[in-house]
Parts: structure tokens; C-alpha cells; sequence
């Protein structure tokens, strides 16, 4: 998409922001485990904050289901946010009602205030019109810098752009970049690497990407499937067969399309599905039936590589193989970081995204040298599969 607002145009001096943020990050015994997330959205709060704005954070923690659940609370994440930032975050018991607008009153230009968790309250995941007027009688302006919620028409993240000026904050425009090069007007030829376990969670996304990119590699447990429906034996391997109709469409589509479907031709197998459990490396047409493909082998990493050298621009979503447990990782690392070597040499432009894809790379060791990793799972997805974003949508001019 482009055409959106961005805080370059932004007046925020002595203005109530209301910043829609991401913190729905991993927390153990009150304690945040990872702080990715709010790390991303920390430059966004600091520069309002530098330009004298009012910070007022809006964010969602877990399902609590329209109810107010203490166990699902914003207030560590408040401690938290302080740590990343370096400077103070009060926080308020409520996003809307008295208990908000005391706490909203009581900021000075450039505080930051966490609201606490925006689905205690049913109306935000109805985006109800009432609720979304409560919430923004506490702002005179918003920003959403929460790519990955804003495939959700909630009340936070797309009523709120209806009712007050409204800018993408420097993380949603990082990420809005990123994905304009990465599909929206990307330099060509386009690869895309599509893995992990099911055809049926991604079947919307295979269709879309076979008539806009180049070629497509198909990776993980999804291989098997697109193998099985080909008519090859792929033994105990994680297997959609009643997919295989969906698979040879997907083949077809690609065909007129004129995108090269990439299939792994070598596979490393075993029979149990366990760390450095007794495996091979065999020709997926010489499959046992009692071993089960966990990841593609070396001949098949040499042909994706080739594809990566072709490419201008690499689209990643989901691992090549089993890379969670050695030795089934291999081919996952070694085409990272080929494609890491050429991101860095200036050769590619690579965007990867989804919570496998993330992990996998940062296994890899080279999540920093892509061009951009999103961390939205959702919203990722749903952008690859070329659906309109409500909170992206809401931000255009």
C-alpha cells in the first residue's frame, strides 16, 4: 500500500496522543521474557515524547474476552517498557472511564502513560462506536504503530482512525515499506519461500504469491503434500493427501501464471521424530514406508540457492524443514544464511516474516542481515495472501 499518513506530518506539541502499540509480549512469573516487541515500538514513543507530545499507550494483552482478568494485566509491561526506553511509564487502571482521563490529566508534554489492556472491555473487539468515542476523548490524535494487530477491525486499531487525525507510527511505516518492496512494486525476478507443516493453513497464500512472484519454493511438511498429489510415495511423512486436488490447482495456477514451482527433489528422512534420531539423505522418489521426510536434502538446497542468486527480491514465510530439532535444520540454516550473504552484499532485498520464520532465522543466526524481518504473524500473513489490512487501510490519505 502507500498513500499513508506518517508522523512527518504529525503536529503533536502539547497534544494527547493516543499510540496504538504491540505489547503482547511472553510473560513468566510477572516478568516479560522477551522484549522484542516493545524494543520495535520504542522509537515511535520516544520521538512523540521528544516533540513534546502527551504518550498515551493503547495495547492488548491475551484473550481476556471482553472481561476484566488481573492475571492479563498491563502493569508489568509497564515496568518493562521502561526498561527499553529509559524513562518513566505511568500506568492507569482502565483505557477508558474516570480512571483514565484522572490519570491523562495528570501528564505533562512528553510523559508516557500505559493504559491498561483495551480488551478488559467488550467493545473492542466489536469496535463498537460507543466504545471507540471513550477511548478517544482521552486523545486529540492517534497513531498505530501495531502492524501486527491490524489485520483486526478493532476498536483500538481501525474505530479510532475514523474519529481523530491519524498517523502510522515508525514501526508500521518500516513495516509498510518493507512490504511494498517486498510484493507491492518489488524489482524483479521474486522469489518466495513458503514452508512449514499444512497446505490448509496457507492455501490462500500459495494462490496469491503463484501469480506474483517468479518462483516458489515449497518447503517443510506443505513439500509432501505437493509431492504426494505429484504421485510420489512420501511414506509416514506429515501428509495432507485429501489436499492433493488444492496442490495440483495450485501447480496449474502456477503454470499459466508462468511461476516455477520448486519441489524438493533429495530429502532427509527417519523414523523417528526426535533430536539427531539414525537418518539418510535419499531421493524423494526412493522414500521407505516407514520413514517420514523431515527436511530437504543438500541437491535440493543447491536449487533454492540458485533461485536466491536469480532473485532481486525474496519473500520468506515458514522453514524448509523440521528446524526446530538437529539435525533437521540444516537446510533451513544453509539457505538463510545464503540468503543472508547476499542481502548483506547488496544483491537482494529479503523480507521475511511469521513466528516460525523469525524463529528459524535467529537459529540461523542471521535475522538482522535480511532487509526486514516482520514480526506480525497474522497480519504477515494476511498481507501476503494480498488482503486489505483494516488498520492500514484507515491510515491512508
Amino acid at each position: 500500500m502507500t498513500g499513508f499518513r506518517t508522523l512527518d506530518e504529525a503536529q503533536v506539541s502539547g497534544k494527547r496522543v493516543l499510540v496504538r502499540v504491540d505489547l503482547n509480549v511472553p510473560v513468566k512469573d510477572g516478568q516479560v521474557t522477551d522484549a522484542t516487541r516493545i524494543e520495535r515500538v520504542a522509537p515511535t514513543i520516544t520521538e512523540l515524547a521528544d516533540k513534546g507530545a502527551k504518550v498515551i499507550l493503547l495495547a492488548h494483552f491475551g484473550r481476556p474476552k471482553g472481561e476484566p482478568n488481573p492475571e492479563m494485566s498491563l502493569e508489568p509491561i509497564a515496568a518493562a517498557t521502561e526498561a527499553v526506553i529509559g524513562r518513566k511509564v505511568a500506568f492507569a487502571a482502565d483505557c477508558i472511564g474516570e480512571r483514565a482521563a484522572k490519570a491523562v490529566a495528570a501528564l505533562a508534554d512528553g510523559d508516557i502513560l500505559l493504559l491498561e489492556n483495551t480488551r478488559f472491555h467488550k467493545g473492542e473487539e466489536k469496535n463498537d462506536p460507543d466504545f471507540v468515542k471513550a477511548l478517544a476523548a482521552n486523545g486529540d490524535v492517534y497513531v498505530n504503530d501495531a502492524f501486527s494487530a491490524a489485520h483486526r477491525a478493532h476498536a483500538s486499531t481501525e474505530g479510532l482512525a475514523h474519529l481523530l487525525p491519524a498517523y502510522a507510527g515508525r514501526t508500521m511505516q518500516a513495516e509498510l515499506e518493507a512490504l511494498e518492496k517486498g510484493l507491492g512494486k518489488p524489482v524483479k525476478p521474486v522469489v518466495a519461500i513458503v514452508g512449514g507443516a499444512k497446505v490448509s493453513t496457507k492455501i490462500d497464500l500459495l494462490m496469491n504469491l503463484v501469480k506474483r512472484v517468479d518462483a516458489l519454493v515449497i518447503g517443510g511438511g506443505m513439500a509432501n503434500t505437493f509431492l504426494a498429489a505429484r504421485g510420489t510415495d512420501v511414506g509416514k511423512s506429515l501428509c495432507e493427501h485429501d489436499l492433493a486436488p488444492t496442490a495440483k490447482q495450485i501447480m496449474i495456477e502456477a503454470a499459466t501464471a508462468g511461476c516455477a514451482i520448486v519441489l524438493p527433489t533429495d530429502a532427509v528422512v527417519a523414523r523417528e521424530f526426535k533430536a539427531n534420531a539414525a537418518n539418510e539423505t535419499i531421493s524423494v522418489e526412493a522414500v521407505p514406508a516407514d520413514a517420514m521426510i523431515l527436511d530437504v536434502g543438500p541437491k535440493t538446497v543447491e536449487v533454492v540457492n540458485q533461485w536466491i542468486e536469480k532473485a532481486q527480491t525474496l519473500v520468506w514465510n515458514g522453514p524448509l524443514g523440521a528446524f526446530e530439532i538437529e539435525p533437521f535444520d540444516a537446510a533451513t540454516v544453509a539457505a538463510a544464511k545464503f540468503a543472508a550473504d547476499r542481502t548483506r552484499a547488496g544483491k537482494l532485498i529479503s523480507v521475511a516474516g511469521g513466528g516460525d520464520t523469525v524463529s528459524a532465522l535467529n537459529h540461523a543466526g542471521v535475522a538482522d542481515d535480511f532487509s526486514y524481518v516482520s514480526t506480525a504473524g497474522g497480519a504477515f500473513l494476511e498481507w501476503m495472501e494480498g488482503k486489505e489490512l483494516p488498520g492500514v487501510v484507515a491510515l491512508a490519505r
